[in-house]
């Protein structure tokens, strides 16, 4: 039994991260000598949030070797002033590695009892996570069109200042107009992936063992997808009904998302002045300001007074989906939809929630 007052002084540490796959000597070292046995593993949570996930302590002639299994790498401790020899990671690997096939059935053995998992992006929080990001930076330059347009020269600034104004006041906007661009663009196609993880997350066994079933499930149109999910899902405790109003709102959204999109030419939409010509003589029906001709056209061509109410419809949209979901399977959906990285079992194809939503690393004392 090793006590504070037996662990060895001294000795020296070493990181491993892919020089050996931790998974292959995680196989190596349970096959080797068996299940974790170092004092880390007392202390590790039950689940994956955890500094330490695994801890081998190994007496050793000249002290003790540790190896604990993190998130980020693997540290290998040797404990014991004559352990400092053993520190070199090249020659250390190189034994690793060498004798790995004298274990290779028990690698084997260990290996075949370990799950297959993949990590995988959720798609919907991609688009989510940079909405929001455009969304605080557009925030971020604190746009007051009504309180900020310049429309003339002001009385008591010269001209090289006001033209400082104009040009600082235009910078900005320009940028807004960017960030709201995008914003309005990927507002429709985020709810559109919520719909599509409402699918991949739900969808029938049956169908989902069926490739042409279920490429025909998720390639349909929008509203199609929408008025099918309580057919091709589970989980559902009513039809969602796409002339509700929340829908309706959407798909007028998506309608105009196109035309912002696609660049379709639709005068009415695009419109901004009306003007007469006698010969090559422009006679205006009314007077516009510099700021109305300018920065006027270009706010409300990209909509930047409409993306906060847009906003709006696209999550009471997805409130209303999540709302035609039975109780106990929309806690758990709701669960999955919130988180950035997912989980799929390579076996069974179960989806899970593998890791807490931070990243942890800690410099640990040798």
């Amino acid at each position: 039994m090793v006590t504070a007052n037996t662990w060895p002084s001294g000795g020296a540490m070493l990181q491993l991260r892919n020089e050996v796959r931790p998974v292959d000597l995680y196989c190596y070292l349970g096959a080797r000598f068996g299940p974790p046995n170092g004092p880390s593993n007392f202390f590790r949570n039950d689940d994956s949030d955890n500094l330490v996930h695994w801890d081998w302590t190994l007496a050793h002639d000249a002290g003790l070797v540790v190896f604990l299994g993190m998130n980020f790498r693997t540290e290998v401790r040797f404990h014991g002033e004559a352990c400092r020899g053993y520190a070199d990671r090249d020659e250390f690997v190189a034994q690793l590695k060498s004798d790995f096939a004298k274990h290779g059935k028990g690698m084997a053995k260990v290996r075949r009892s370990l799950e297959p998992w993949v990590e995988f992006v959720n798609p919907y929080q991609r688009i989510r996570h940079s909405v929001d990001q455009l969304v605080k930076e557009l925030s971020a330059l604190a746009l007051r069109p009504s309180e900020e347009r310049i429309d003339t020269i002001l009385e008591g600034i010269d001209s090289d200042r006001w033209q400082e104004m104009w040009t600082n006041t235009a910078a900005r906007y320009s940028k807004g107009f960017g960030l709201c661009f995008g914003v309005r663009a990927m507002l429709p196609v985020m709810a559109e992936a919520f719909v599509n993880l409402l699918i991949y997350v739900l969808m029938r066994p049956a169908i989902r063992r069926d490739e042409r079933l279920r490429e025909h499930a998720i390639r349909q149109p929008i509203d199609v997808r929408v008025k099918s999910l309580s057919i091709n899902c589970i989980g559902f405790k009513r039809d969602p009904d796409y002339e509700d109003d929340a829908c309706k709102r959407y798909q007028t959204l998506v309608n105009e998302r196109n035309d912002l999109l696609h660049g379709n030419v639709v005068v009415e939409k695009l419109k901004f002045n009306e003007v007469y010509f006698h010969g090559k003589v422009p006679v205006f029906r009314e007077y516009r300001s510099l700021w109305e001709r300018s920065l006027g056209v270009a706010i409300n061509a990209v909509g930047l007074e409409r993306m906060v109410e847009e906003q709006a419809v696209v999550e009471a949209f997805i409130a209303y989906l999540v709302s035609c979901l039975e109780d106990d399977i929309r806690v758990q959906f709701e669960m999955i939809a919130g988180r950035y990285d997912l989980g799929l079992n390579k076996a069974t194809q179960r989806l899970g929630i593998l890791f807490p939503p931070w990243l942890v690393d800690v410099k640990m004392k040798a």
